[in-house]
């Protein structure tokens, strides 16, 4: 069913985080939308907040990690016309980071682990396949 009112885009963010054995680092969400479904840490950006200063304030809110930003990775369109949602999420490659992750918001997140890109959970968010699929491209 098509919602009768459907919001504006709203913009997202999200972070590939890869440690030095390549894997990558993933967070289980509770809520919706995808709830269950392992993602990359990132939310929303807010008003007046540019796109990177926000994925580094949710990657420190979310995992306990401070980083520091490299390229773009790509731009994920996360369109649900059932939900009248529509999500723009630039994702970036993170340069480096410091501290040890964490689950930092236990009412959003019950998991939070390193997975091999060749070895990842069945349940993956849209913008985590799309994410994943543009570092493989990268790699190639």
């Amino acid at each position: 069913m098509v919602s009768a009112q459907p919001t504006l885009p709203a913009v997202g963010c999200g972070a590939a985080i890869l440690n030095n054995a390549g894997q990558i680092l993933l967070i289980r969400r509770l809520k919706q939308p995808e709830a269950g479904c392992w993602g990359l840490p990132g939310g929303k950006v807010d008003p007046f907040e540019t796109v990177p200063a926000a994925v580094i304030r949710e990657v420190q809110e979310e995992t306990g990690l401070a980083v520091q930003l490299g390229a773009l990775l790509c731009v994920v369109d996360q369109i649900d016309p059932a939900a009248g949602a529509h999500w723009v999420a630039p994702v970036y490659t993170v340069q480096q980071y410091t501290g040890q992750p964490h689950i930092c918001e236990p009412h959003k997140h019950d998991g939070l682990e390193w997975f091999a890109l060749d070895a990842l959970p069945q349940s993956l968010t849209i913008a985590t396949q799309q994410a994943v699929a543009a570092l493989k491209d990268q790699a190639a």
